[in-house]
């Protein structure tokens, strides 16, 4: 027997063989801007979904689908029976709203380490805002660009790759198993949460919430996660995307809400300590999806996927951990009453990969004992120069470094930057802070003589 023709192609991928079932496809999913592809029950269905279900009969009578919408006018729809001008005006203007939705064009990034990806209109909404292009001026890696001069890779195009990811793995669970039910709804709040999970970084990511922070305010419990719910909150509201994500098909508040747990868990904590189901923006039957970009129960999630293929990359280290190959096993399944992302038991190997890989980094980058000394004195120096550097806020009130936390329009304008203020200022008040950031330029370093645990 020749058993090299017996072999799957690597790119294949696995079947009902494998040990995983894929039933038929039953569910239907509409989808706005596919609008001209539509049958007459998508069309009804869209009719009652914006407030005009009392006229769908009309529709239906005479065989009106997607491709029909576009050249209805006035005229038409009186003579359907809607005698109110208001009510045709109302209905004709909810029509182009939804042209305009399907003339929107994706947009493509090209990436070093995804290639092309392709993002939704709505998407690219989110990202073109004052508050995500902050994103552009604090990197990924922190001090630890002191150390590896290639780290200059920053949150956003980080941000983009979690995106990209959380989408393909998504869209995998509904190809693979239709009966999940996963809706274009649900996969554009997965990749909104991707895109948005790491807004509330300060500048040097987490020297910013893991060492300046606690030192600076030291009875604030804070950390990132939740300055991004604040931010996201502050993104939405101050670029008027509500009216612009309801147009795409998400429905507020409730997709609102399913997005920040994605990112920070779950908004009621009392509930969970009482065995209730804690999350309000999906049901028990769709657990798996908060699996997807921030993990709480495993760690297995897309968010660590794209750092440790942009880290590598950047920092000059090898990536051991194949991601691709997790994608193609994945599948949900019931455990004991509750759906899991889980993947077949050969694939354990790859999986211990992902979190040598991990360990990897934090040994030979992360925790650097160059980059650990260089964030302590770049801490050091924001702690001396926190009052004396002014942000302005919403309502004209000013914040310090450590305040701006507590004020998203002051904390959108606090990024990396503030480093080469600080170095750059002649002010007589911040000279002790400018003297340690020029210590860090000229790698005039602290010298490490040991520790002790308290």
């Amino acid at each position: 027997v020749n058993m090299a023709s017996r072999k799957r192609p690597s790119d294949a991928v696995p079947t009902s063989s494998d040990g995983f079932s894929t039933p038929k496809k039953t569910a239907l999913a509409v989808r706005r801007q596919d609008f001209p592809q539509w049958g007459e029950e998508e069309t009804c269905q869209y009719l009652r979904k914006e407030g005009f279900g009392e006229w769908q009969e009309a529709f239906r009578e005479r065989e009106i689908d997607g491709a029909r919408l576009r050249s209805l006018r006035d005229a038409d729809l009186e003579q359907m029976g809607i005698r109110c001008p208001d009510e045709r005006l109302r209905l004709l203007r909810s029509l182009r709203k939804l042209w305009q939705i399907s003339a929107e064009p994706c947009k493509v990034f090209n990436d070093p380490i995804h290639g092309h990806i392709e993002l939704h209109p709505l998407l690219i909404k989110i990202i073109d805002t004052p508050q995500f292009q902050r994103l552009r001026n604090i990197k990924q890696l922190g001090g630890t660009y002191f150390v590896f001069p290639g780290a200059s890779h920053n949150r956003f195009e980080h941000s983009i790759g979690v995106c990209h990811l959380a989408g393909q793995l998504v869209r995998s669970l509904e190809e693979r198993q239709p009966d999940l039910r996963i809706s274009p709804r649900d996969i554009l709040c997965v990749q909104i949460a991707g895109l948005c999970h790491d807004l509330g970084h300060g500048p040097f990511s987490h020297m910013f919430d893991r060492m300046f922070i606690p030192k600076a305010r030291p009875g604030r419990a804070w950390q990132h996660e939740h300055a991004s719910l604040a931010m996201f909150d502050h993104l939405v509201q101050a670029n008027g995307l509500e009216q612009v994500m309801e147009q795409h098909g998400l429905e507020l508040p409730e997709d609102l809400d399913f997005i920040k747990e994605q990112i920070a868990g779950p908004l009621n904590n009392g509930a969970s300590h009482h065995g209730q189901w804690p999350y309000k923006g999906r049901s028990p039957g769709q657990s798996f999806l908060y699996e997807i970009v921030a993990n709480k129960k495993n760690g297995i999630d897309v968010d660590k996927w794209d750092y440790f293929s942009r880290d590598c990359y950047h920092l000059g280290i090898q990536n051991i951990f194949d991601h691709k190959r997790f994608l193609k096993f994945a599948r949900v399944c019931d455990v004991n009453g509750e759906k899991y992302i889980c993947t077949r038991d050969k694939e354990v190997g790859n999986l211990y990969d992902m979190f040598h890989m991990r360990n990897c980094l934090h040994r030979r980058a992360y925790q650097h004992p160059v980059g650990n000394i260089i964030e302590t004195m770049i801490t050091e120096a924001f702690l001396k120069a926190d009052k004396h550097i002014q942000i302005k806020g919403s309502g004209g009130k000013t914040c310090s470094l450590s305040t701006a936390i507590d004020d998203m329009e002051a904390y959108t304008k606090l990024t990396d930057q503030v480093f080469e203020r600080i170095l750059h200022s002649s002010a007589s008040e911040l000279a002790e802070a400018r003297q340690i950031l020029h210590n860090v330029v000229c790698r005039r370093l602290y010298k490490y003589l040991g520790q002790t645990q308290p």
